[in-house]
């Protein structure tokens, strides 16, 4: 009994000591999505702050692809040493329900860290060239004419914000996924598309700069920093609700326990710095930062809640 005691109390002195050295080395973490889109933007917000803590840098790698399968698989096989990192959006919950064949477990192969953010919504913009000015106006045009939709790839919230809208207004709408939401969002500034469903801190600058006419947002109550945008269940559809998800981070199964609370703890300090909190509301992002086990119950939860939305919003598994 003697030695066992003696053998728990090493290994927790030994993990202690790790997680105090740790990190030694730059730490990667990986975004599955091209550059310019709003997991990548407002991670380059949050992990500035983050290499402070840690006294380490951080070396964000974008790596657009499938949907953010092509990233989130780079993490999955990556050596669980605490060195890399995978930091998404909530269609990493999505994907087991719409991919028939994924090639890594999201439960088996990831242990969750935290949430960082929760998006109260997504913005509406629409090219200029389209003409509307109006929530009631566009559904008008869609009414004669379908519509095109860019999103960041089938099944994330940008798609199923859209699906929402079409399937509230009864219209029609033809929806174009690209390969993250910096191409989505060329893709309308460009008049590929008519419509697209940005985050806040991607679209606003190109509403203010005229680029884009921001003509609701899709959450429960209006965007600090465009008070004067009506949510879209003002502006003509009542019943219309749909928030933007969570970022979360997720490090590679067996990653170990001393290294995760050491990345939690960082981000949760970096997201009480003003500078990102401001960044985030103004952007339609709540802070978030919960810990690990805790952040894993919500997780699971939501791999249950986001496969019956897309059964609902008849998405079909390929």
């Amino acid at each position: 009994m003697r030695q066992l005691i003696g053998a728990v109390i090493a290994c927790a002195v030994v993990g202690s000591a790790a997680a105090q050295s740790y990190p030694t080395r730059p730490v990667r973490v990986v975004v599955p999505f091209p550059p310019g889109g709003n997991v990548e933007t407002l991670g380059r917000v949050l992990y500035k702050y983050v290499e402070q803590e840690l006294g380490q840098p951080i070396v964000i790698d974008s790596r657009g692809g499938a949907n953010s399968i092509l990233g989130s698989d780079i993490v999955a096989k990556s050596n669980p040493d605490g060195y890399t990192f995978l930091h998404t959006s909530f269609g990493f919950a999505v994907n087991p329900a719409i991919v028939k064949k994924l090639p890594f477990d999201v439960q088996k192969d990831f242990v969750p860290v935290t949430n960082a953010a929760l998006g109260t919504g997504y913005l509406m913009v629409i090219n200029p060239s389209v003409p509307a000015k109006s929530v009631k106006e566009l559904i008008a045009v869609a009414k004669k004419k379908p519509l095109r939709y860019s999103t960041a790839g089938i099944g994330n919230g940008q798609h199923l914000a859209g699906a929402l809208f079409a399937e509230r207004a009864g219209v029609e709408m033809l929806h174009v996924p690209y390969k993250g939401g910096g191409p989505a969002v060329t893709a309308v500034l460009g008049g590929e598309v008519d419509v697209h469903y940005p985050g806040a801190a991607v679209g606003m600058p190109h509403v203010k700069s005229g680029k884009l006419r921001a003509i609701g947002f899709t959450g429960a109550k209006r965007l600090v920093s465009l008070p004067d945008v009506p949510t879209i269940a003002e502006a003509g559809l009542p019943s219309y609700v749909a928030d933007a998800g969570w970022h979360g981070v997720f490090a590679p199964a067996k990653t170990p326990a001393a290294f995760v609370n050491r990345m939690h703890a960082a981000i949760q300090k970096a997201l009480q710095v003003p500078q990102v909190r401001d960044h985030y509301v103004n952007g339609g992002y709540e802070p978030q930062g919960l810990p690990p086990a805790e952040w894993a119950k919500v997780f699971r939860e939501d791999l249950k809640r986001y496969a019956e939305i897309c059964r609902i919003a008849k998405i079909d598994p390929q």
